[in-house]
């Protein structure tokens, strides 16, 4: 098995490595319904198959005008309806409901509120070209709207469909999570010498969040066969793009996850990380470095540790994987940070913070069994051993 050496990575340059893993392990883009895209991330640009609007179209109810008034009307056309009217010549209109196909020759839609009618007679002021939507005047038909990597979103799926889209080419990574441990309950309350597993509900709707699918979420007891076995069978299954095994990766003697790595002959890229909470969280791959296969992201099993472990290897090998822009990006990357926050004098700190008038506040209760912190905040504020203050880098939280 190889890997990187005993010493635990820097923060930073793991979130590095997890991309350029991610990177050198992207998915296939598949067509899928539009119904079945939101959350994946797009696979290729998205182009309008039509023109936004497709058609010459009446942006008011009203009457559609040629020429200088007054107008004589003749008729009526309604939005979807065959025009009764196909054009017009000057002096002539015909009464239009929005959203209608305006006739040839139109020049502009006098809605009712401007509009007198008197013996079959309509007139008021105009303004060439006002309140008529030209064909393609939003989107011309052909033209690029959105590029590969941006996320599927209800507006995304919205603008696919007026687009002329059926079907859209995604990216989604697809997920086996394990998660370990003879001591969890699984519902109820915890017996003794139990706790609650509360990483295993924690992953579908982080891998969501990144782009990804979780295929199901399975429980595996701490004995190394059953690891062994676990990982071997998904590794083999061609389905699976990233394998998450949840409390295996420290140095215990429940801890089998690098044994069974070592085994399958897996490379680990990342064995451990200078950071607290998450410290022993450890990323490695199947295949050969220039062409990785199924990605295994190792987390540790305290709650909190595992969610900073996941912003640190998980989600950054996610997003790469399906080529997706950052979303964060639109965010603060840095802010100051207020109270008193210390260094640790060799790992980085991730502290939970709540941000409010472009400043970072700390919440507490961010110890790595405990996820209340976590459920409190906006984003990880990342302090350095070198940190000075007062502004952090941030990592947000899926909200």
């Amino acid at each position: 098995m190889a890997h990187c050496g005993n010493a635990a990575m820097p923060w930073a340059r793991a979130r590095d490595t997890a991309r350029e893993l991610g990177a050198r392990r992207t998915t296939v883009a598949a067509h899928v319904p539009i119904s079945a895209a939101l959350g994946a991330t797009l696979g290729a640009e998205l182009t309008a198959l039509v023109g936004v609007p497709s058609y010459d179209a009446s942006a008011m109810d009203g009457y559609a005008v040629a020429g200088p008034g007054p107008w004589r009307v003749r008729g009526r056309i309604l939005a979807g309806s065959a025009a009764s009217v196909a054009e017009l010549r000057p002096g002539e209109a015909v009464e239009i409901a929005t959203g209608a196909r305006v006739p040839a020759g139109t020049v502009s839609v006098l809605p009712y509120e401007h509009a007198r009618v008197e013996d079959g007679r309509v007139s008021g002021h105009i303004e060439p070209g006002r309140h008529v939507r030209r064909s393609g005047e939003d989107t011309s038909a052909g033209s690029s709207v959105l590029p590969a990597g941006t996320a599927v979103t209800p507006a995304v799926l919205g603008l696919a469909t007026s687009l002329g889209h059926d079907t859209l080419a995604v990216r989604r990574p697809r997920i086996a999570a394990f998660v370990t441990g003879d001591e969890l309950a699984h519902s109820g309350r915890p017996g003794l010498g139990q706790v609650r597993d509360a990483i295993g509900p924690m992953l579908p709707g982080l891998a969501a969040w990144s782009g990804a699918a979780v295929e199901a979420v399975h429980h595996l007891g701490d004995g190394y066969r059953a690891v062994l076995d676990t990982l071997r069978s998904a590794i083999d299954r061609p389905a699976t793009d990233v394998i998450v095994v949840c409390g295996a990766s420290s140095q215990g003697p429940a801890d089998h996850l690098r044994a069974a790595l070592s085994d399958l002959g897996a490379t680990v890229a990342v064995d451990g990380v200078a950071c607290r909470p998450g410290h022993p969280q450890l990323l490695a791959h199947s295949g050969s470095a220039q062409a990785p296969e199924t990605v295994v992201v190792g987390l540790p099993g305290n709650p909190n540790a595992a969610l900073v472990s996941a912003m640190t290897l998980l989600v950054p090998v996610l997003g790469a994987m399906a080529g997706r822009v950052d979303s964060a990006a639109v965010l603060p990357r840095t802010l100051p940070v207020l109270g008193d926050v210390r260094p640790h004098h060799r790992d980085t700190r991730l502290v939970a913070v709540r941000v409010a008038k472009e400043r970072a506040e700390p919440v507490g209760y961010d110890r790595p069994g405990i996820l209340r912190g976590a459920a409190m905040a906006d984003a990880y504020a990342v302090i350095p051993p070198d940190w000075s203050g007062p502004d952090a880098e941030l990592v947000w939280l899926p909200r």
